[in-house]
């Protein structure tokens, strides 16, 4: 039974990173907005306090997927964090901002996502941005987000960054700069020494706009349709079944996970696979749910001679960006340190240590999402396919040789005890893949689940339009062709904004 009804300009499911910046547009310029979401309208201490990440894992905010069991990691099934509270994954995540690099837009734009190129998107990047060192050519002050960077190095940061000097490798002031490739620091969307997440920097300086409709704890079932012409979702919260209706358009922010599940929820999607999960077909799109891909982290995991003392950003601080190969045209590598000891399945965690946690950022592996049933409560069936690439193995190896040697530089000669993952007993490239098989995780960079494109397995066109329907567009991480080179946050703040335009219909010369 439908309790309630109610209409605004525009419905927009998912106050996540890139949602929370589609509502703020909408709204700055007179358009009424209802976002809905899944988790709580909350901003307590454990997510405000930029060093309590590793607590939200698993925690009331973290739709804590687990993927099907991966045939090329023993058979494990990996945890994928999501977020479930306003802000989304920028409630939960570890506060880095990175942006990628051209050519990572250059190659969604080649591939079909026209006016998707660097040159295009770049000017969203900075429209959001407040870089406290101010404007230049490669940021941008006044916007909503605060960017901020490492003044005040861990110790061990620093002795991280200057290993990997110490071994050749470029020192980089400014991964979002001109020359990113090199070891280096971080810069962090915190503010005032607290997480500033898309929803906090974008919504809550206008939440007492009268109109914008805030709904949290709840759960949308599908998308709405009069014909082909989506006109609101249904959802429930408390209990009640409820409806709200849009006049203009139906943005899904849903996630990576949470927008292909509601499509096909909503009969959108391959249409075999829904009929086999009982879902009367809409509209037959096959490439709704495939393409999913992420990059891949492990841990080499250091026991220190002393205790570590306490840092000021989010644990975080330093990596190392890098390609395999000299003759790759963008990195593939980035080697993340963590002055904390982060897990390894099946390793004792030291009292005192710090990680230098090999990372792949060019996965060729993809998978898929399907539904296990067209119950909305049941969580999706999530399939990475991890590692089912050679490729994305042979490249881990690689970025854990790199970590190992960075981890024996004099650098860290204060601070290192001895390896506990490995382990000095691994040491053969066999030695090594065999680790990662049993250790690998995730570097929480979903993507790609509501490809843009313009071709057959595409869901979205280069405005974000769901293929063969109207009034209903997709503007999360999931649109994504490809994950860039580095985190996913900052991008998928910008799809916001360049969505925000498109919904608007702004022309690229109003970005700033």
């Amino acid at each position: 039974m439908v309790t309630a009804r109610a209409e605004h300009e525009y419905v927009v499911v998912g106050a996540g990173s890139s949602g929370s910046v589609i509502v703020r547009r909408l709204l700055d310029h007179g358009h009424s907005v209802h976002v809905i979401e899944a988790g709580p309208d909350v901003q307590g201490p454990l997510v405000t306090n930029p060093a309590s990440w590793p607590a939200l894992f698993r925690s009331e905010f973290d739709w804590a997927v687990m993927t099907t069991p991966q045939t090329h990691t023993n058979g494990r099934s990996l945890h994928f964090p999501r977020g479930r509270i306003v802000g989304g994954s920028s409630s939960l995540n570890g506060m880095i901002y990175i942006r990628g690099v051209r050519s990572d837009y250059d190659t969604w734009a080649y591939g079909g996502a026209t006016g998707w190129d660097w040159d295009s998107v770049f000017p969203y990047f900075l429209r959001s941005e407040d870089y406290e060192d101010g404007p230049g050519p490669w940021h941008h002050s006044g916007g909503p987000l605060h960017v901020s960077r490492v003044t005040d190095p861990h110790p061990t940061s620093a002795a991280f960054v200057e290993a990997g000097t110490s071994l050749g490798f470029p020192l980089t002031d400014d991964f979002n700069g001109e020359q990113p490739l090199g070891v280096g620091y971080h810069q962090f969307t915190i503010r005032d020494g607290k997480r500033a997440s898309a929803w906090v920097s974008f919504v809550e300086p206008v939440r007492a706009n009268p109109s914008l409709e805030v709904t949290a704890n709840a759960q949308v079932h599908r998308v709405l349709f009069d014909d082909t012409r989506a006109v609101g979702i249904e959802y429930i919260v408390d209990g009640d079944r409820r409806q709200a209706y849009a006049s203009g358009e139906v943005v899904l922010s849903a996630g990576v996970m949470g927008s292909p599940k509601l499509l096909m929820l909503s009969g959108i999607g391959p249409a075999d696979h829904l009929r086999e999960v009982g879902i009367e077909v809409r509209h037959d799109l096959p490439g709704v749910g495939e393409n999913l891909h992420d990059h891949t982290l492990a841990s080499n995991l250091y026991e220190s001679k002393q205790p570590m003392p306490a840092g000021r950003y989010s644990s975080m601080e330093s990596s190392l960006l890098w390609k395999s190969d000299p003759r790759l045209v963008a990195p593939d590598l980035q080697p993340l340190f963590l002055h904390l000891a982060y897990p390894a399945d099946g390793y004792p965690v030291p009292e005192h240590g710090y990680t230098i946690a090999p990372g792949m950022v060019r996965p060729l592996s993809r998978g898929t999402l399907r539904l296990a049933s067209a119950d909305p409560d049941t969580p999706p069936l999530v399939d990475p396919d991890m590692f089912g690439e050679p490729h994305d193995l042979e490249r881990m190896v690689d970025a854990l040789e790199i970590c190992r040697e960075i981890g024996r530089a004099d650098a860290f000669k204060d601070w290192r005890k001895t390896e506990v993952a490995p382990g000095p007993e691994a040491k053969t490239r066999d030695d090594l893949r065999e680790f990662l098989r049993r250790t690998v995780s995730t570097y929480h960079h979903q993507c790609g689940t509501c490809r843009m494109g313009q071709d057959s397995l595409s869901v979205v066109d280069p405005d974000l339009r769901v293929h063969g329907l109207q009034n209903l567009r997709v503007a999360d991480a999931s649109i994504m062709p490809a994950v860039p080179s580095g985190n996913t946050n900052a991008p998928s703040i910008m799809i916001g904004e360049k969505a925000a335009d498109l919904i608007l219909g702004r022309s690229p010369d109003q970005v700033l």
